[in-house]
């Protein structure tokens, strides 16, 4: 094994915290791995990592030694790609994670534009709303909706998604439609959302010119997952809010209907997180070119 490929073998394994992962993760044999990280210990005169029965972790040596791999190795891939990216279509294997409702409606229809464009691009697709770690589980990037905190990613935002508020066609004919922010007090119930963390309900919210107003409404249940949100809206419990591409297809039918359209809920950011690197693959930087445009219509 040479120098290069036992800096990719190391920073591998501060990665993932595990010299069987990484051997995994590279198709190597387990005990190839650990010859290469004595031989690369003993070449450095330092001791790089600390084993337990559980995880490796870096020593303070192994900590300076890991960010100048990272610098080196992408400094040489930035390299290679200035030349091998300039002359070839983009190509490989592209890891996403995205919601469940935002790859059936929005992204999974119009993939077949993407797959034609980029034949030699393979996508693997994962969904749901949990939290991924992107180094970790090797994911390209994520796909997210909403307002977001400090991910340590570098994040892109390729869209502001327009909401709506709704209620199902039912619910309107028991209790009627509200004319004004202010009739919503008269009788109106929400479908109240709660945070997974904190389980607290979180008001309405809707853009009065250019002022965001909140507006708390009693509600008979509260939900903390997407799906269940929008099947007790659709059951008729209560007025509730939504990006638009979720419940097109409910509004065109009349089963939903838009309410207080004049002043609708603020647009939600939709951004693509990836991890730091200096130089972004070529099918990466493609697929979210390609989001941009696919979204631009939803602004």
């Amino acid at each position: 094994m040479d120098r290069l490929e036992a800096m990719r073998l190391y920073t591998r394994i501060v990665e993932l915290g595990s010299f069987t992962a990484a051997a995994d993760d590279l198709n190597l044999p387990r005990a190839t791995v650990t010859h290469a990280i004595k031989r690369l210990e003993t070449r450095l005169g330092a001791q790089l990592l600390q084993r337990t029965t559980r995880r490796v972790r870096t020593t303070r040596d192994g900590e300076v030694y890991y960010g100048h791999c990272v610098r080196l190795l992408a400094d040489m891939d930035e390299v290679e790609a200035d030349f091998r990216e300039a002359a070839v279509q983009p190509k490989g294997r592209l890891r996403i994670d995205l919601s469940a409702a935002l790859a059936r409606l929005l992204v999974i229809p119009a993939l077949p534009a993407f797959c034609a464009r980029f034949p030699q691009i393979e996508l693997d697709i994962g969904t749901g709303d949990r939290y991924v770690d992107l180094v970790r589980e090797g994911v390209d990037c994520a796909v997210r909706v909403g307002e977001l905190g400090d991910t340590g990613m570098i994040g892109r935002r390729v869209a502001l998604l327009a909401q709506v508020t709704t209620a199902s066609a039912d619910y309107v004919r028991r209790h009627g439609r509200p004319e004004s922010l202010a009739a919503l007090h008269d009788g109106h119930y929400a479908v109240n959302w709660a945070s997974p963390t904190t389980r607290r309900a979180e008001p309405l919210e809707f853009m009065v010119g250019r002022k965001r107003r909140e507006v708390s409404l009693p509600g008979k249940i509260t939900v903390s997952g997407a799906d269940a949100y929008l099947g007790c809206c659709k059951a008729g419990l209560g007025i509730a809010q939504f990006s638009r591409y979720r419940i097109e297809q409910e509004l065109a039918n009349g089963t939903m209907c838009e309410l207080l359209a004049a002043t609708p809920p603020p647009s939600l950011p939709m951004t693509v997180l990836y991890p730091p690197q200096r130089q972004m693959p070529a099918r990466l930087r493609v697929f979210v070119d390609w989001l941009v445009e696919l979204t631009a219509h939803q602004r």
